[in-house]
């Protein structure tokens, strides 16, 4: 191959042009998706010193590898994207109404069932967990799990990942409305606006750990991290620190995950035939996760006189707050008057708690 090119590098090339072009033509997930579009570039030139190279036997440290290592390797870059990701999130629509919780567990169905059908595929027990992890729709999360028990396969779990929670709103509206009908889609929800107190928003996520962390101790590090940043939030007395995290710390880490992710996005290590698996297996997650959602509300519907629209349920997926925008999109075409975006961010920001407990009790379980 000319200038020391093999097909797999000028495939990743090409792949890291796909990348960006979602990143900058789609605004798919840009912060995240340019630079790992960029960094797939760099890691696949010929002996690109952007990566460890082995020249005479002796290993010369590349820059992305180096990031990798400290910010991959140590699980560091993802935790502190939890931390930026909780100063942002709003769990008062939550503490509102407490049964939203339920929708946020109940849609991480996906993640053990894609589990299950990986195993079926020949995948063992480790990667499978890797790969029905990306049904979290938590790009933080499946990096953490995935790099703890198949970092060999963290490229396409990101890719994946990342990648379909920016294609949500193609992803959720199709599979929806296959499982309900446009009556039940026109159900209409009261929401009665609760003032939650201060002592409320500052004492939820210390109690969320503090449960978290017994039930499943191997999520303490995940929902520490996140809750951490929620506390800085609604503390009152961080303000200054709790806008660095959401914006900052944020911007920050995310470039610099994006750039780390890329090496692993070599041509020998991301050319296979197991990667359109994982990818294929990563938007069954997703559709499972959704279909998890709406029909465990359609069957609570079944106990109650006041109706949940099912695709609430839905919105259990842990793509917040995109998800909560899709159900009330969906909703507000059936019926002009229909608002259900408050019960949906209720179920969605459930389903980040639920997307971090589902990768604790699989780092218990396998760990």
């Amino acid at each position: 191959m000319a200038a020391g090119f093999t097909w797999k590098q000028l495939v990743m090339i090409g792949v890291g042009f796909l990348l960006m072009w979602f990143a900058v033509k789609k605004e798919y997930e840009p912060n995240l998706l340019l630079p790992m579009g960029f960094g797939t570039i760099l890691v696949n030139l010929p002996l690109s010193s952007a990566i460890t190279q082995l020249v005479d036997g002796i290993p010369h440290e590349g820059a992305i590898s180096l990031l990798f290592n400290w910010g991959i390797a140590t699980e560091m870059f993802p935790l502190l994207i939890f931390i930026a990701v909780g100063a942002m999130i709003d769990f008062t629509p939550l503490l509102a109404s407490p049964v939203m919780f339920l929708f946020g567990l109940a849609a991480q169905a996906g993640i053990f069932l894609t589990l299950g059908i990986a195993l079926l595929l020949g995948f063992d027990f480790k990667e499978a967990a890797s790969i029905g992890i990306i049904g979290a729709a938590d790009g933080p999360t499946s990096i953490y799990v995935a790099n703890r028990f198949a970092s060999h396969l963290l490229g396409p779990i990101s890719v994946a990942a990342y990648t379909y929670m920016a294609i949500v709103p193609l992803i959720q509206p199709p599979v929806i409305k296959a499982l309900t009908t446009r009556a039940e889609r026109k159900i209409k929800m009261k929401y009665c606006h609760k003032e939650i107190s201060y002592r409320t928003r500052v004492l939820f996520p210390i109690v969320v750990t503090i449960i978290a962390g017994i039930v499943a101790p191997a999520s303490v590090s995940l929902i520490g991290f996140l809750m951490f940043g929620n506390l800085i939030k609604e503390c009152g007395v961080l303000e200054r620190l709790a806008k660095a995290a959401q914006n900052e710390l944020a911007n920050l880490v995310t470039l610099l995950l994006g750039f780390s992710i890329a090496a692993t996005m070599t041509g020998d290590l991301f050319v296979r035939k197991e990667t359109l698996v994982i990818i294929g297996l990563g938007l069954v997650a997703f559709v499972l996760d959704t279909a998890s959602g709406v029909l465990f509300a359609k069957f609570v519907n079944l106990f109650l006189k006041n109706k949940i629209n099912p695709m609430v349920g839905a919105a259990g997926i842990s793509a917040f707050p995109m998800s909560a925008r899709v159900i009330q999109k969906l909703a507000k075409e059936e019926d002009p008057s229909n608002f259900v975006l408050m019960h949906a961010v209720g179920a969605n920001v459930a389903g980040q708690i639920g997307s971090v407990l589902a990768g604790g009790l699989l780092l218990m379980w396998l760990g």
